[in-house]
């Protein structure tokens, strides 16, 4: 689709697919932004209506692409669509925030019983077994939504929440502690904005292939191989960490029970010194990276999936089944 303006000029017309919250228009208009300054000759129009997933292409407001968090998007896509960039990362860990009355405190010194919100099966997991002296219960909504139950009631000590979320919302004067992995880890893709768009679309494909992120790709992808081969999704507690370092990529991963008290945790490592450049239109788990060597991704891929079958061999599957067991239940 093609625009001309006042002047003559013709341009083509991008139309951009967004969510209704605040957030996701935000991170919506920073990609927006990107491509605009790398194609200035293009016209991006943003939709005002939801675009999830399974709607893309929805006769509303067909759109070109869409922006997502990418811990939201399943590890397999549906048959012809794909995740066409991933963004360098944003702090992937968790945050506490805390009622104003709890100013200058932190998990560790809150009080007996103290009540901690999160809407995250993972971090009540990990963290009912790293502060036993806290209670967890749930809370729902988007982040203002989140923020206002904790600021106007007296129900919450604190609620966790990701650190990435709130900085893109310009909330990190909110911040009280960031949870490090040893009290912590994040979730498969957290931090991360992913483009997803039509697979056949080359152009498209093409277009925002720039704005990926080589090592926020190789990290992402050894993380979605991870939880697939495990079979995890948000309805079970899986949780990683993953590090670039000396031309080496760290992923450590673990499985736990509803309360945290049964987990397996391991990490593993691959070398990613290729330099082969590749350019091709392979798919893995959901990511389409043409820039960025094949064998490479190959082996963030194989990482992922050698590190789950490790876990799996001691019982994560035992332990994964009656959580989700546990979970459907309540």
């Amino acid at each position: 689709m093609f625009r001309q303006d006042g002047n003559g000029k013709v341009s083509r017309v991008i139309r951009v697919g967004t969510r209704k919250s605040q957030l996701a228009r935000i991170q919506t208009d920073s990609v927006a932004e990107k491509l605009k300054e790398l194609y200035p000759d293009i016209h991006l129009e943003i939709g005002k209506k939801a675009a999830p997933l399974s709607c893309i292409s929805c006769v509303c407001f067909r759109v070109d692409l869409v922006v997502h968090s990418l811990k939201d998007l399943p590890t397999t896509l549906p048959p012809g669509f794909t995740i066409g960039a991933v963004l360098k990362r944003e702090n992937p860990h968790d945050a506490v925030v805390l009622h104003p009355s709890n100013a200058g405190k932190s998990l560790d010194t809150l009080p007996e019983n103290s009540v901690i919100g999160t809407s995250s099966l993972r971090r009540a997991a990990q963290l009912k077994k790293r502060f036993p002296h806290l209670d967890f219960k749930d809370i729902r909504g988007n982040l203002n939504t989140r923020l206002k139950k904790l600021d106007e009631k007296n129900d919450f000590a604190a609620i966790i929440l990701a650190a990435a979320g709130l900085r893109r919302m310009g909330w990190e004067s909110r911040i009280s502690q960031i949870l490090e992995p040893e009290d912590c880890m994040y979730a498969v893709g957290q931090g991360a904005l992913a483009v997803e768009v039509r697979a056949r679309d080359a152009d498209i494909l093409e277009m925002v292939s720039i704005l990926h992120d080589r090592d926020t790709v190789l990290r992402c992808i050894a993380e979605r191989a991870f939880l697939r081969r495990l079979e995890g999704g948000c309805s079970v507690p899986v949780a990683v960490h993953t590090q670039v370092k000396d031309s080496q990529l760290y992923l450590t991963g673990a499985v736990y029970s509803l309360d945290g008290s049964n987990s397996l945790k391991e990490t593993m490592q691959v070398s990613i010194a290729s330099s082969e450049k590749v350019d091709e239109q392979v798919q893995r788990v959901g990511v389409t990276a043409n820039k960025i060597p094949g064998a490479v991704q190959d082996e963030a891929e194989k990482l992922g999936i050698e590190l789950a079958d490790l876990l799996l061999s001691k019982g994560a599957k035992e332990i994964l089944t009656v959580a989700r067991q546990l979970n459907d239940a309540r």
